[in-house]
This record gives C-alpha cells, sequence and structure tokens, in this order.
C-alpha cells in the first residue's frame, strides 16, 4: 500500500493542499509558508505527480482513497483542505465521500461540473521532449515554445524536469499514465453527492472555469458553499494573487 508523498511543515489543525494536473505540491510552497504560521500544512504529491508513486489506474474515486489511507497514516482527525484544479475536483469528492473526515473544504477554480479536454496543445508539447536529444532545461523549453507561447506555464512544467541521473533529464509526472487517463480530469462530480460542511468556492476574476451559471450547481452539492472571486487572477489565482487569496482562506477556516 504506497502513500503519497509530502512535505508537512507548521503546527496547529491540520491543513491538506492538493494541486492541479502536472502539478506538484512544491507549486505550493510559498504560500504555505505563510499558512503554517497558523496551521500544520500538508503539500500533498497526488498520483502521477510530483514524487509519489506512478500507476496506470488514474480517476478520482482513486485519487480520494489515497488521500484518506494518507490521512490515516498520519492519524489526522479531520482536516481542512484546499484544492486547486484537478486537485479541487478530488477535494470535492473526498468531502461528499468522507464528510466525517472533514472541518472546511476551499476549492480553489473549479466547479463540479463536466469540462471539456482543453489540454491536448500542452501534452503535445510534453510528447515532443526527447530527453536522449534534448540534455538542458533550456533546450526542454525550445522544444515547448513551439507549443506554449505563455511562460508562465512553461515554468510551471519545467518545475517537473529533474535530473533522474547525471547525464538524463526526466519528468517527474507520469506522462504516459496521465494521457491514457486524459478524459479522467474533467468527469463531474456524480450527481445526488452533497457535502453538508463549510465550503468556499474561490474563483480568480480573469479565468472562465466558474461562470456565473454555475453558482445553482455548487450549490446543489454544497448547500453551504460561499462563492468569492480573487481580483486580477486567472486560472493561478493563488500564484497571481497569493495575498487575497491567502486572506480568503484564513478568514474562512478562523470562521
Amino acid at each position: 500500500m504506497e502513500i503519497l508523498n509530502s512535505n508537512v511543515k507548521g503546527s496547529g489543525d491540520p491543513l491538506i493542499i492538493l494541486h492541479g494536473f502536472l502539478g506538484m505540491g512544491d507549486n505550493w510552497k510559498s504560500l504555505s509558508n505563510k499558512f503554517s504560521e497558523h496551521y500544520q500544512v500538508h503539500l500533498v504529491d497526488q498520483r502521477n505527480h510530483g514524487r509519489s508513486f506512478h500507476s496506470s489506474d488514474f480517476n478520482y474515486e482513486l485519487m480520494a482513497e489515497d488521500l484518506l489511507r494518507y490521512i490515516e497514516y498520519h492519524n489526522l482527525k479531520k482536516v481542512n483542505l484546499i484544492g486547486h484544479s484537478m486537485g479541487g475536483k478530488v477535494a470535492m469528492l473526498f468531502a461528499v465521500t468522507y464528510p466525517e473526515r472533514m472541518n472546511k473544504l476551499i476549492v480553489a477554480d473549479i466547479g463540479p461540473k463536466f469540462y471539456p479536454r482543453h489540454h491536448d496543445t500542452i501534452l503535445e508539447g510534453l510528447l515532443a521532449i526527447d530527453f536522449s536529444e534534448q540534455k538542458t532545461r533550456g533546450e526542454v523549453e525550445e522544444v515547448l515554445k513551439k507549443y506554449i507561447p505563455e511562460w508562465g506555464v512553461r515554468q510551471f512544467l519545467l518545475k517537473n524536469v529533474y535530473w533522474k541521473t547525471k547525464e538524463e533529464l526526466a519528468f517527474r509526472f507520469n506522462l504516459e499514465g496521465l494521457i491514457e487517463n486524459m478524459d479522467e480530469i474533467g468527469t463531474p462530480l456524480p450527481s445526488l453527492s452533497v457535502f453538508e460542511g463549510e465550503t468556499l468556492f474561490l474563483k480568480g476574476e480573469n479565468s472562465g472555469y466558474i461562470s456565473d451559471g454555475d453558482a445553482t450547481l455548487v450549490k446543489s452539492h454544497f448547500p453551504k458553499a460561499i462563492i468569492k472571486t480573487v481580483k486580477n487572477a486567472g486560472h493561478w489565482l493563488h500564484a497571481e494573487n497569493p495575498t487575497d487569496f491567502y486572506n480568503y482562506v484564513v478568514d474562512f477556516i478562523a470562521k
């Protein structure tokens, strides 16, 4: 039985943070330093991501079970849970499945609805990398540039490049396993599933992931949900406006 890799810091009530697709716990490093002044922060790498185990099996049910095993392994009673994007989908499913393990739920820029595939260009760029040809991060970025014009997205992906041996770079994520299961990423929360606990949805002002019309669906699954907008931020709202993101979360948990 494999346990998810994590970085734990601080003390107090547990706050678990789940990253998005192709991310890792490390993406939350600077915010977690602030959160750790109040909570015991768990930056978790989900399966097929970061330093956690690789598996050809990949869906939200399995990831929610991974999280339950992690919580049991670390003897955590009730947790505050933040999930961003794909991690938000895991967090929502975890909350409706294991409500007795939950204190408060924070979902960052994702809704409970179905999302069509939209990562294909990024995956094409990643598949174009041949680590026997590209020997430096700079060379990897040159290939990615042809597919991904946004500098920030390239830097986010390059965080996953590491030295597998002294001579060869590799990706930390399980690219093959993720591509095989791409259609799992957009699946909706099961209909009629409900979490009665305190829930905060944070959406980026410049992001289209949660629309005004999604409020009814959100409330049907999370009757106590509050939806707030993080100004001057897109989908990576925690990185683009960390101050407002942090304040919203801390105020919500402290209530």
